[in-house]
């Protein structure tokens, strides 16, 4: 039966939505993604609240569903980068669909870069009875 986990949404509700079968562990090599939003012109941190509260809110999300999606802001004289890293490079996520609705709501011209692959993570088994 698949999971229903619950993903943030930038008004702060809550939404449940299918992510497959829940598997026993086994070693795992998984590659960490990174990509970035870049808004020009870039904007100030004031204008950003809600935003930061719904990266803190996904990430929290993702975490406990053990899945690895974090943004951070990066913000500099010229533009705002919004730093994503995830277990996964697909970008057409709920949670990608809810920060671009955010990032156009704000009026906050945006691009995204494409994903790159920057670590992979080996996970040794779980030993049962431990």
């Amino acid at each position: 039966m698949p999971s229903r986990p619950v993903g943030a949404t930038l008004d702060g509700s809550r939404k449940s939505y299918d992510v497959g079968q829940q598997q026993k562990p086994t070693a795992v090599s998984r590659s960490i993604w990174a990509y970035a939003y870049e808004m020009d012109p870039p904007q100030p941190e004031s204008r950003l609240t809600a935003i930061r509260d719904f990266l803190d809110r996904a990430h929290a999300d993702a975490k406990q569903g053990a899945r690895t999606w974090e943004g951070r802001f990066v913000v500099e004289q010229q533009i705002t980068h919004i730093l994503i890293v995830s277990d996964d490079p697909g970008q057409d996520s709920e949670v990608n669909r809810n920060l671009e609705a955010g990032l156009r709501d704000l009026e906050a011209g945006f691009s995204r870069t494409a994903p790159l692959a920057v670590v992979e993570d080996s996970t040794p088994p779980e030993v049962e009875g431990s």
